[in-house]
């Protein structure tokens, strides 16, 4: 597949219809974005399903699409945090709503900015149950997203973050991401949980979050968001140094 150099967070914002000072489109490292290669992917034609929910966020599904996606350790975010969210989101969708001249793609943009913003920042400051930070745990997530690479889906990158994972995938042939995503969960969880000693208990929060990318600029600007996670959260200096990320060299071999 043909790569393509990602452009800098100016070039991100105009395609997301968002202001470059808007914290969707912070790079944390540097004034500069650093220059690396991502895949480019065919844009679907085809809607298949619509709205569907996983969760406490909308999930639009279409034919061949990629998406950015989210699955976070069950008991990182308080119920009343949650409640707060969903409220928060709602209102966001009606404004969105009452605003008919809006295309779907900057509805779609913002949803996304106030996600990066809030929901993702939120996650980034848990402090509970980080199992994620365990080498063993960490590594077994790994081998469940990278197990069927290449034949159900494309990932074009990922992280393993303390409290959460993050994503981008596409979706192979007839496989959908609902399929997917609890593949990854039902393995890893049960397998974590054996490793922990923590048999019977949940391991992965129930919902998730995705994002349909709907353009290059915005798959662009979403493995960079994935891979640049550890840095924002202050976790490493530059991406490649987080041991469990597509941007590490090692975790390609």
């Amino acid at each position: 597949m043909a790569a393509v150099l990602i452009p800098c967070r100016a070039a991100v914002a105009q395609a997301s219809s968002l202001p470059v000072s808007h914290p969707a489109h912070q790079c944390h490292q540097s004034r500069t974005c650093r220059a690396r290669h991502f895949p480019q992917i065919e844009m679907p034609t085809a809607m298949l399903s619509g709205f569907h929910s996983r969760g406490y966020l909308p999930h639009l599904e279409t034919e061949g699409s990629t998406y950015f996606v989210t699955f976070r350790l069950a008991g990182t975010l308080p119920r009343e945090v949650i409640a707060s969210l969903k409220t928060r989101r709602d209102d966001l969708l009606r404004r969105a709503a009452d605003e008919p001249e809006t295309s779907g793609e900057c509805r779609s943009a913002r949803l996304f900015a106030w996600y990066a913003a809030e929901v993702d920042s939120l996650l980034d400051r848990t402090t509970d149950a980080l199992w994620l930070r365990h080498p063993a745990v960490a590594s077994l997530v790994a081998g469940a997203l990278r197990h069927f690479e290449g034949r159900r889906y494309r990932l074009h990158a990922w992280v393993i973050m303390p409290s959460h994972v993050h994503a981008v995938v596409q979706p192979l042939g007839t496989e959908s991401l609902g399929a997917i995503l609890h593949s990854w969960k039902s393995f890893s969880g049960n397998g974590a949980n054996r490793l922990l000693g923590r048999i019977g208990r949940p391991f992965w929060q129930k919902e998730s979050y995705d994002h349909l990318i709907r353009h290059q600029f915005d798959l662009v600007h979403c493995c960079h968001y994935t891979e640049e996670n550890p840095v924002k959260a202050g976790l490493c200096s530059r991406p490649e140094d987080w041991p469990w990320t597509s941007a590490n060299p090692r975790r390609h071999h």
